[in-house]
């Protein structure tokens, strides 16, 4: 059986028979994903792959692909970028998101195949699975976990994981 990362609600996500809290976007689900919405998009995505920041911690053991997260790094959010949706060097000419960021969000997180295969300009972008913020708020569309509970995610996930937001929570 397809190991399933399954969302229950905006605060609840299941991972091997243990529910976790977590937090999505601060638009709730969405069925129409589009940039800057705050949505989480509903459907089945791959978890693709770990980044991680090697002078926060060490090597994360995962079977997913790991890539060290560098002060260069940017991911673009500018529909009209050409590598919009895709990690990009800084600095950037484009609108992105820093991946090496001053707060501990982004220390450790998974990418997944929403809007990747083709790239739809506008339908979203870094949709990730990432740390939660101390205050617990929600994401602008990504799932958020806490410190434990990500570490537990990375480690344990197959190729073949799948994080699951039915239809009926948009």
């Amino acid at each position: 059986m397809k190991p399933i990362l399954k969302q229950i609600n905006d605060h609840l996500v299941e991972w091997q028979e243990k529910i976790f809290p977590c937090r999505v976007g601060r638009g709730g689900f969405s069925n129409n994903k589009k940039e800057g919405d705050g949505c989480t998009p509903t459907g089945s995505w791959q978890l693709l792959n770990v980044y991680y920041r090697p002078d926060k911690m060490p090597k994360p053991n995962t079977v997913l692909p790991v890539i060290e997260i560098t002060q260069n790094m940017g991911w673009s959010d500018d529909p009209k970028d050409a590598a919009y949706n895709s990690c990009v060097k800084l600095p950037y000419a484009f609108s992105h998101e820093k991946l090496w960021r001053d707060d501990d969000l982004y220390d450790l997180f998974i990418t997944i195949d929403h809007n990747t295969d083709p790239v739809v300009p506008g339908n979203g972008s870094a949709i990730f699975i990432h740390k939660l913020r101390p205050e617990g708020t929600p994401t602008d569309g990504c799932l958020a976990l806490n410190d434990d509970d990500l570490k537990y995610l990375v480690e344990t996930i197959t190729p073949d994981t799948s994080w699951i937001i039915g239809e009926g929570l948009a």
